[in-house]
Order: structure tokens, then sequence, then C-alpha cells
């Protein structure tokens, strides 16, 4: 059989973590027997958009035979390019299923009936759906996808550092991620406890108890998440995760909460989180409705508490590291 992960990403060599998740699933489904097929479309202007769908896109897969199966992670970030897109990738393979790493319709196009008519369209061209978790699952459901969907549970993380063993509590939390879109961070003040962040574009006025300790690449940092929590939240609220990407946390997996866990950090989540469920399931972590006294929620947290959890974590690291969700997801949507 004839299986294809067929990827439309610029890797590149930077400390940007955006194509990591697609990049790890192309790692890992490698290992699965599957052929890699990369392809770079060129997005950048209308003529480029224009150039990729009537030229690149007819030409693709030329010379090669029919696929038996054909998994896209989606989105390439261009609607326009993606109609061409699958409507080629359907004539090559005998069964098109979508990875989906994004829902656009409810990360950057909220509300925008138009987009989600578009949207929802692709995602009912292909065979099946690979979504993040059942909030995702329900949304896409009740607003009119009728192909199968599997749940993929939480992200795998290929992470080439050594799983962190160290279960001391001293109430320290790091978070890591594109500090411009993290507002939140500004207004987090701390008497006890203490909040290290990593990423780019920081703030150049933290208040106390927070502390910037620079920007590396995804296979560099967990080196330095040495820290009992991992912090997910989104937005410019501590008393709510809010905006567009706090409102887009109560569908997504965030790829941030499995770089904790699999470097062996139990994770801190906005409680209406669609991720809370997994990891309080895993008793991984805890949820709060809050930022505003996190003092407060370090302190109650008790040796005996934090060593149970991070037990677990470092169990589930282990299996974050092997590509258990993605290898058992597709075996699902196969097996539909």
């Amino acid at each position: 059989m004839k299986k294809v992960i067929f990827t439309v990403a610029d890797y590149g060599n930077g400390n940007n973590a955006g194509p990591k998740a697609k990049r790890d699933v192309d790692h890992y489904l490698l290992q699965s027997d599957f052929e890699i097929i990369h392809q770079q479309l060129n997005n950048k202007s209308k003529l480029d958009k224009i150039k990729t769908a009537y030229w690149v896109i007819p030409h693709l897969f030329n010379n090669i035979e029919k696929f038996d199966e054909l998994f896209f992670q989606y989105p390439t970030y261009s609607s326009y390019v993606m109609k061409r897109l699958v409507k080629k990738m359907r004539s090559k393979s005998k069964k098109l299923f979508f990875i989906v790493h994004d829902v656009e319709s409810l990360r950057l196009f909220q509300n925008d009936q138009t987009y989600w008519e578009g949207e929802r369209s692709l995602f009912n061209a292909t065979d099946g759906l690979i979504v993040h978790n059942h909030e995702m699952k329900r949304w896409l459901q009740e607003n009119g996808v009728t192909v199968p969907m599997v749940e993929l549970g939480i992200f795998d993380y290929n992470n080439p550092q050594k799983i962190n063993q160290n279960s001391e509590y001293d109430r320290t939390v790091c978070f890591a991620g594109n500090l411009a879109k993290s507002k939140f961070l500004n207004k987090v003040s701390l008497q006890t406890g203490k909040l290290e962040i990593f990423g780019s574009y920081p703030s150049k006025h933290y208040l106390k108890g927070v502390s910037y300790h620079g920007q590396m690449s995804p296979d560099e940092l967990p080196k330095k998440l040495t820290q009992n929590f991992g912090l997910v939240w989104d937005g410019d609220q501590l008393d709510t995760c809010s905006g567009k990407f706090g409102n887009y946390m109560r569908y997504n997996n965030p790829h941030k909460a499995s770089l904790y866990l699999s470097t062996g950090q139990p994770v801190i989540i906005w409680k209406k989180a669609a991720l809370t469920e997994f990891v309080i399931k895993n008793k991984v972590g805890i949820a709060v409705d809050s930022l505003e006294n996190l003092d407060e929620i370090l302190d109650k947290i008790t040796a005996e508490q934090y060593q149970l959890m991070k037990n677990n974590t470092i169990k589930l690291a282990s299996s974050l590291r092997s590509g258990q969700f993605i290898k058992q997801a597709v075996k699902n949507i196969e097996n539909y």
C-alpha cells in the first residue's frame, strides 16, 4: 500500500516554532511506513497565488502513480490555493485525509460565514479528518462537517533533550511563545512565585517576580525548561483567555502544552480550554479560572501533590516523544 504524508511548509532554521508540529508529524509517520512529500508553495502575493494555482499545482505528482492514502497537513494559509490543491489531491489518491493543525474559521476568521462555507467545503471533500479534540469535533459537526472525524488527543513532540526529572517544588512557572501577543504577561505580579518567560518580542517592563530569559529554537528551548510548571494562556487579560487566540483555546490543542509536557513539566492551563479535559484526566497539571491569584494557587500546592503530577508527566513525556497520538489517530481514521 502506498501511503503518503503531504506537507506544504517552509521549515527554515530559525527560532520560530510555527513549523514544528508539521515537522514532527512527518517524523513520526515516516516511522509508520509513510512516504514524505514536501512542496513549497509561494503565496506571498496575488500573482504568486495565481501562478501556484494554475501552473505549480496542475503539475504536482506528475509521473507518480496513484496513492492508496494521502494525508495532507492542513492548512496552507491560502484558501484560494487550497481549492485547486484539494481537487488535484483527490485525483491522485484513493483516500484523502486531512490532519488538521488549525481550523481558520475558529482562529483568524471567527464569525466570517463566507470563509467558513469555503473551509467547510474543503473538509467535506475529504474522506476524513484528524482533529484536535472533542470540542473541535463537536463544533465542526454542529456546523455542517459530515465526513468521519477522529480526535488526536494532544500533539506529539519530538524532543531531543533529556526529560527533566527534578521534582523539587519551588513555585516556579515558565511561559514560552510569541510574547508580543501575550499581553497578559505585563500584568502578572508575584510575591512568592516566579514566572520565567522565553520567546520573541519581550516587553521592556515586566512586574515583580517576572523575568525574561531570551529566545531559543524549539529543539534548544527544553534545556531551559526546569521550572515546576509550564503556563498555557493567551490574550491580554489575567481573569480569562481573551481575544481571537484566547477564544481559540476553547477548541484547539496549544502546541506549547506539548512542549512543556514532553520536557517533563506539568502545566497550568485555563479552565475553559478544550485541552483542560486531557490535562485533568491524565493528572498532568492544574486548571485555573484566573492568574490574578497565581501566588495563592502555587502556595496551596503541596510537595506530595506536585510529585504525583510530575510522575504522571514524565510517563506522558515518553508517549509524546514516540509519536503515540498521531500514529493511533491515523489507525483510527483508516479503520473508521
